[in-house]
């Protein structure tokens, strides 16, 4: 049975290669990414069944106004793929005031999350993009009240998007199942390229994980898990990941931010 699919961060790297594969498949793929022109190139390479969705997930009003439009052309989105990402970027200040590390790599899924969750199925599938890379959460900093490193704010962006994936698993504990996935170290991104200078390895190991996360039988009880791709298996993620206490200091965190966005 054929489904429709969301994966944010779609126009290269990992998630254009992870919508060639699914497009092949006969899936709709509905592409986001933050301009008009790389969405119609990704279109032409994608091919089969495809949307595209222009937003910017470091502004608010962008995030809103995409989850209302797929809504409104939607009634059932079976898998969203929050895929997109950054690590080091010119100005990392956002307009609302936030750390455009922690607004496009936690703050922007969840909100996207929330918003789809009336038309995600039980059955359904939230693969989200976490990391090798992951570090305590400084709450100032994911606050906004101070500025970190490109690699600092990376690594705590990632723990705190792997952090809501677990409590968002036990809220909902009938489904739909929410994963957080490391696709594979250092992979041969645009981020990456540009982040460290390497030209990465081979885009194929994030993209079939990926696949897999969406729709394989291994995902199907994994709900608020940790995949580990690189050691090609379910792991624990940071230890800070399990501490209650920091978890539910992460949790409110992101609720504020947003709140505050709204």
């Amino acid at each position: 049975m054929t489904k429709t699919i969301l994966i944010t961060g779609s126009t290269d790297g990992i998630g254009l290669l992870t919508a060639q594969n699914l497009a092949k498949e006969g899936h709709t793929i509905l592409l986001h990414g933050r301009g008009a022109a790389k969405l119609e190139e990704a279109v032409t390479k994608v091919g089969g069944q495809v949307e595209t969705y222009a937003a910017d997930l470091s502004l608010m009003a962008d995030i809103q106004t995409f989850a209302a439009e797929v809504r409104e052309k939607h009634d059932r989105l079976d898998v969203l793929i929050n895929n997109a990402g950054v690590l080091k970027i010119a100005d990392p200040v956002t307009e609302g005031g936030f750390d455009a590390r922690f607004m496009v790599n936690t703050f922007a899924p969840y909100a996207l999350t929330r918003a789809f969750l009336p038309i995600i199925p039980k059955d359904g599938r939230i693969v989200n993009l976490s990391s090798a890379a992951q570090a305590p959460i400084d709450l100032a900093a994911m606050r906004g009240d101070k500025q970190l490193g490109h690699n600092d704010a990376y690594a705590q962006s990632k723990l705190a998007i792997t952090i809501w994936t677990r409590e968002l698993a036990k809220e909902l504990s009938d489904g739909p199942v929410v994963v957080a996935v490391n696709p594979g170290s250092l992979l041969a991104s645009k981020m990456v390229k540009e982040g460290y200078g390497i030209a990465g390895n081979d885009l194929s190991i994030g993209a079939n994980i990926l696949r897999e996360a969406a729709l394989g039988e291994s995902f199907a009880d994994a709900s608020g898990k940790y995949f580990d791709n690189d050691s090609g298996r379910f792991a624990k993620p940071h230890a800070a990941a399990t501490d209650a206490t920091h978890s539910a200091q992460v949790m409110k965190g992101i609720e504020d931010a947003l709140k505050s966005l709204s």
